[in-house]
C-alpha cells in the first residue's frame, strides 16, 4: 500500500481530580474550545468537546501520527496549565490521572455528538460515576471499581 489511511473516531472521558465541580460558566465554554484547539493542533480533528462541572468529553478523529496516550497527556497537561492562568479559583486545578477512551463507529458519531452536547441535561438525572460505569459496561471494559476513582 502506498498510503496510510485512517479514520478512528475516539470518545475520550476524564474528570477533574477527586471529581471536584470546578468547571462552570464562563470558563466552561472557553475550556472546551481550548481542549478542541489542542486536539486540532495535534492533527486530531476535534468534532465536539463538552462535559459537566467535574468532567470532560472529547470526540475527535485520532491522527495516524500520534498515540492515544500522548494525545490525552498533551490535552490534560496543556489545559491544566492554561486554566491555572484564569484566576485564583483555579490555582489548584488538576485532572485525574486516568481516562477512558472508546472507539466510535462512524454510523454512531451523530449519537455521540448529541450525547456530548446535552451533558448538562443528562447530568440532572445521572452522576458522572454512573455515566462512566455505564460506558465501561457498554464497551465491555474489564475494571476493578476500587481503582477506577483514585
Amino acid at each position: 500500500m502506498g498510503q496510510s489511511l485512517v479514520q478512528n473516531y475516539i470518545h475520550i472521558v476524564f474528570s477533574t481530580k477527586y471529581r471536584q465541580p470546578l468547571i462552570h460558566p464562563p470558563i466552561e465554554q472557553e475550556l472546551h474550545a481550548y481542549l478542541g484547539g489542542i486536539c486540532n493542533r495535534l492533527e486530531c480533528q476535534s468534532i465536539i468537546v463538552g462535559g459537566y462541572t467535574d468532567h470532560i468529553h472529547i470526540l475527535c478523529k485520532l491522527s495516524k501520527k500520534i498515540a492515544l496516550m500522548k494525545l490525552v497527556e498533551e490535552v490534560k497537561s496543556h489545559s491544566s496549565k492554561w486554566i491555572k492562568t484564569k484566576g485564583d479559583d483555579y490555582r489548584n486545578f488538576y485532572w485525574q490521572d486516568g481516562y477512558g477512551a472508546f472507539s466510535v463507529n462512524p454510523s454512531e458519531v451523530d449519537v455521540v455528538i448529541n450525547y456530548i452536547a446535552n451533558q448538562h441535561q443528562h447530568h440532572s438525572k445521572k452522576t458522572f460515576k454512573g455515566e462512566y460505569i455505564a460506558f465501561l459496561e457498554k464497551y465491555q471494559v474489564e475494571y476493578d471499581e476500587r481503582y477506577v476513582w483514585d
